[in-house]
């Protein structure tokens, strides 16, 4: 299988954040099929544009199976295992049994599962999971990290005080698993000084952290050192109304509709793991500094908070 690289390889990526069990890289959108899988070729796509590593972002007990397949397939796939706060509510019928499923996947996968989340809390999708749910089952899920000595894999939408309370509240608990990174970060820069402040937290930007010119203000402020990056794919693009997407260097080949597919082009509104470069162009070019020596940062703060236990 041929497939063209756009990128030079020179930098080296760790996406800490991409949902490949996500239908779309099945070719199907909204329940219609649209064009053939192409996962594979994405994947491929994605090694050949300088990804080392892919986290893969699980939100529930499906999400986790799908993603411990797709995991053990490749030794630079793993894994997140916990429940979104928008799938809490998957709890309650038997709460003890959900929390033990989460718990027994991570246990029999120790080499692939490599955080515990995605959890926290999302206060903008209160339709999909009541308020006092998210509040007990993201705490309840801080018990695994620390069981199992793995760092957090945070979500907070329009929560920062409530999330702030639960991690104060079980701080002995972070430090017991390491930290954690806030991801898809796209708070005040108040919230984000709350979070660094707190110790073991870094942030995760992708392209829906560079939407506003307000988003771009409070990137251009976060320490270096504190820095990930992640596509959420296929989510997070950076559209051309963005704000991030003037400072953008690197363009790939696009086909605006699914239908017409092929695999040397990405679709228009659906993004992929290789285009983290582009996360990483926009956060250079705010800061005024070489996206090389960024690259390199970025790359060493994921190492140290999520493979510690392989280096």
């Amino acid at each position: 299988m041929r497939i063209n690289t756009y990128l030079r390889m020179a930098l080296k990526y760790i996406d800490i954040g991409a949902n490949l069990t996500d239908s779309m890289y099945q070719g199907c959108y909204g329940g219609s099929t649209k064009h053939p899988a192409d996962l594979d070729i994405v994947l491929e796509r994605a090694w050949q544009n300088g990804l080392q590593k892919i986290i893969i972002t699980s939100g529930c007990i499906k999400d986790v199976d799908e993603s411990l397949e797709l995991a053990a397939k490749d030794e630079r796939l793993y894994t997140t295992v916990g429940a979104h706060p928008t799938r809490c509510g998957e709890f309650l019928s038997d709460p003890a049994k959900y929390y033990n499923d989460l718990r027994s996947r991570i246990k029999a996968n120790s080499e692939k599962v490599i955080a515990v989340g995605e959890c926290g809390l999302d206060y903008d999708r209160l339709h999909f999971c009541e308020k006092e749910t998210q509040l007990e089952y993201f705490e309840k899920q801080l018990t695994l990290a620390e069981e199992f000595q793995l760092p957090l894999f945070l979500h907070m939408r329009n929560a920062h005080e409530d999330f702030m309370k639960i991690l104060e509240r079980n701080r002995d608990k972070l430090e017991a698993c390491g930290g954690g990174v806030v991801h898809s970060f796209t708070g005040t820069l108040e919230e984000a000084k709350s979070l660094l402040d707190f110790g073991g937290l870094y942030i995760g930007l992708n392209g829906c952290s560079l939407k506003t010119k307000e988003n771009l203000e409070v990137v251009q402020q976060l320490p270096n050192e504190r820095i990930m990056l992640e596509t959420d794919c296929p989510w997070c693009g950076i559209r051309p109304t963005h704000a991030g997407h003037q400072h953008l260097t690197t363009k790939f080949p696009t086909v605006k509709k699914k239908e017409k597919w092929t695999k040397d082009a990405l679709i228009d509104g659906r993004s992929e793991p290789c285009q983290i470069s582009q996360v990483l162009e926009v956060i250079a070019s705010i800061k005024q500094q070489p996206k090389e020596q960024l690259a390199d940062i970025y790359y060493q703060n994921t190492l140290d908070l999520f493979f510690k236990r392989s280096k």
